[in-house]
Parts: C-alpha cells; structure tokens; sequence
C-alpha cells in the first residue's frame, strides 16, 4: 500500500513520513535537500512535536533563529531555500500538516 496525500499534497497520515518521502516531496516542488533543508525540517518537525500544529511564517522564524541563530531566522533566509510560502513548503516536506492560517 502506498503512501497517502491529500489533494494539496501533504501528508493524510503523519506516521507514514521518512526522510525519503521528504525527499520525495521535495524533488516533487522542484527542490533538492541540502544540510541547510535538513536544519530547518528538523525545526519545524520539533515545533509540531511541541505544539503540535505547524507553524505559520512567523512562528517558524522566530523557531528558526531560536534554534539555529538569528541569520538563519531570517523570512529571507527561508524563501531561498524553500520559495515562494516556505511555511507551507517545510510543513508539506517535513510530513506535518499544512499551517492553519496559510492558504
């Protein structure tokens, strides 16, 4: 049985995600994961355990620059390596579901 998506493409069940679906999902968006994806993946999907909801923009930056520093904690920063609505992006890679208040 595969791995199910949702219409958007994000994750129908959270246990079925791995570092090669998220590598997957990204080759999927036209990315290709490097440390620096990895970092921010590991933030986000620590966000989730602890709030369990994925973080908007805001949230993930300031999670971002908490974790990794302020130059990484940067919307900038985020939008090189996961363009366009990186909140959306790393939720959808990191196999969380998609931030309530993106649409």
């Amino acid at each position: 049985m595969g791995i199910a998506f949702d219409d958007e493409g994000y994750l129908r069940n959270l246990a079925d995600w791995s570092p090669a679906v998220a590598e997957q999902v990204a080759s999927a968006e036209g990315i290709e994961l490097s440390a620096a994806h990895w970092e921010i993946i590991e933030v986000i999907r620590d966000f989730y355990q602890q709030f369990e909801l994925s973080p908007a923009m805001r949230p993930l930056v300031k999670a971002v620059a908490i974790k990794l520093g302020p130059e990484k904690g940067k919307s900038i920063y985020l939008m090189k390596l996961f363009p366009g609505s990186p909140a959306k992006l790393v939720a959808k890679i990191a196999g969380l579901p998609k931030p309530d208040n993106c649409l």
